[in-house]
């Protein structure tokens, strides 16, 4: 955690912010229930590896939540760097700021976009880093990741565990916790009613 980036991060713009919101919205239009439907993308990227899209927006928003509107989205222009949360206006300011991190810090100290996808575990899917950046094929790689660690625990709350610490243990367990607050809103649903419905 000693490196600093030396780009500034810019402040996200009014318009930036409105067009993503309208991308990117959590609930339906005129959408009065409890339930959250996740956007088409999350659902078309689910579908691609057969995990269920509640699973990855939850994911999504734990891992790129931000503040909008009084609501929390996933913000796909997300850099981890070294530990620290970073969110750019876009994807060229983002890119650019992933370049120079790579250029300063093992790419295992680097987690890209909607899903935080870690470059050095997982940049050998894409031909260049900042393809990480693209919220289709990062919420596909996501989807990827959570389904191999369904495959191995035939389980999804562990499975959302073991996406953020494969090794398992309090952290996973943690994480897992935080993901399940999110698939309480998004699915509408108690702890109990979450674990009987993603078995």
């Amino acid at each position: 955690m000693g490196t600093r980036v030396g780009l500034r991060v810019l402040v996200i713009r009014a318009a930036t912010l409105h067009a993503a919101w309208a991308v990117l919205s959590i609930t339906a239009p005129g959408a009065t229930h409890a339930q959250e439907d996740p956007p088409p993308a999350y659902q078309s990227a689910a579908r691609t590896h057969d995990v269920p899209p509640s699973v990855l927006f939850a994911v999504a928003l734990q891992e790129s939540g931000i503040a909008l509107r009084g609501r929390q989205i996933p913000w796909p222009w997300t850099l981890n760097i070294a530990g620290r949360a970073l969110r750019y206006a876009n994807r060229t300011e983002a890119c650019t700021a992933l370049q120079y991190a790579l250029t300063h810090l093992p790419p295992k100290r680097v987690d890209v976009g909607l899903g935080q996808i870690n470059v050095g575990f997982h940049g050998h899917r894409v031909g260049h880093p900042c393809a990480l950046l693209d919220p289709y094929r990062n919420l596909t790689l996501a989807a990827l990741i959570l389904r191999l660690h369904y495959t191995a625990t035939e389980n999804w709350l562990i499975a959302i565990g073991h996406y953020h610490r494969p090794a398992g243990g309090e952290p996973a367990e943690r994480y897992r916790r935080a993901v399940q607050r999110h698939l309480q809103r998004v699915l509408g649903a108690n702890a109990a009613e979450i674990s009987s419905t993603l078995r």
